[in-house]
């Protein structure tokens, strides 16, 4: 690998973390309904809540609608994830929570399904939800409407009220970029061309210093640093190529895999850890080790009145990436 290969690499390093640094924040679950968008009106957001909290003592399904300003350059389904494994949507062990996203400076949308409810609202029928019931109404700027459908159609297929159709919607390949990935990797093993020290040294400066510093938030962050501890293996496990080879990188990749739960663990122990947690869950904001952490959520006085439902929390339920995606 040349040094201008391996620069070229790092500068891809390097647009990758500050993707993920200005990734969208988690909003803070303060409601069935959390509109952050405040593109629905009010008596929208009550008619909903009071819907939605009936469904889930009728079935326990927990769900949620999240309307967010701007995605900030996630793409819809990476959001959504994020936010169903933070907000916990569903039942722990019945893994029964929906999710549905609107972000209308992209006029992207998903719905996201728990891993208990995917037999159910299946990727075909949130296609189906999505391009029938809520994408001719957002087209036509009627976003009360769009969300109204959507969920009283998720609600409908949920509780067998809504007729099931042969899925006709083609899976997509989510493994096609690790597929192309993995085609250029040497697997000859011979150790590739690496640049001249210097360069090496100064590579190793700018790529350990970005990684290593989400890795650092990532042990002291009660919640979200294990989204973050599962995030960063493969930037460990790739970009060290660069500077120490295939199997420095190796060794690297090890110690990190093994020596972060470990850090965590120690870091856990702390005095206020916990509390710090209890905090985050309770109000989306709390300080360790002098550093503020927050779990997203709205600013100023919005946030009371573009949410419904207060008390809502998840139940500690996860999604395995089912649902539905759509645009208008």
């Amino acid at each position: 690998m040349s040094a201008r290969r391996g620069a070229l690499v790092a500068g891809f390093a390097l647009a990758s973390i500050l993707a993920c640094a200005r990734a969208a924040d988690v909003p803070y679950l303060s409601g069935r309904i959390v509109d952050d968008a405040e593109i629905l009106a009010p008596a929208t957001r009550s008619a909903l809540t009071a819907e939605l909290k009936a469904h889930e003592d009728r079935t326990t399904n927990q769900i949620a609608v999240l309307t967010v300003k701007t995605l900030e350059g996630d793409s819809v389904e990476d959001f959504a994830t994020r936010v169903f494994e933070t907000w916990k949507l569903g039942q722990k062990g019945k893994d029964n929570g929906v999710l549905v996203v609107v972000a209308p400076a992209e006029r992207r949308m998903r719905i996201e399904v728990g891993y208990g409810l995917e037999g159910t609202l299946t990727d075909a029928a949130a296609a189906r939800i999505i391009r029938d019931r809520m994408t001719p109404r957002f087209k036509a700027n009627d976003y009360d409407g769009g969300v109204r459908a959507g969920v009283e159609a998720i609600v409908a297929t949920l509780e067998g009220r809504a007729e099931t159709e042969a899925s006709s919607v083609t899976p997509k390949d989510k493994a096609a970029g690790l597929l192309g990935a993995f085609d250029a990797i040497d697997t000859s093993g011979v150790e590739p061309d690496l640049p001249p020290w210097p360069m090496r040294i100064l590579l190793g400066c700018f790529v350990f210093g970005i990684i290593g510093l989400f890795t650092i938030l990532g042990v002291v962050t009660p919640g979200m640093g294990w989204f973050l501890y599962l995030f960063l293996i493969p930037f460990w496990a790739m970009f060290p190529i660069i500077i120490v080879g295939v199997k420095g990188a190796l060794v690297i990749l090890t110690l990190y895999v093994i020596g972060f739960p470990i850090a965590k663990l120690i870091a856990s122990r702390r005095p206020g850890y916990a509390q710090a947690a209890k905090e985050l869950k309770a109000t989306g904001r709390t300080t360790f080790g002098g550093m503020v952490i927050t779990s997203g959520g709205s600013s100023g006085g919005s946030s009371s009145s573009s949410s419904s439902g207060g008390g809502f929390s998840g139940g500690g339920g996860s999604s395995g990436g089912g649902g539905a995606s759509g645009s208008w």
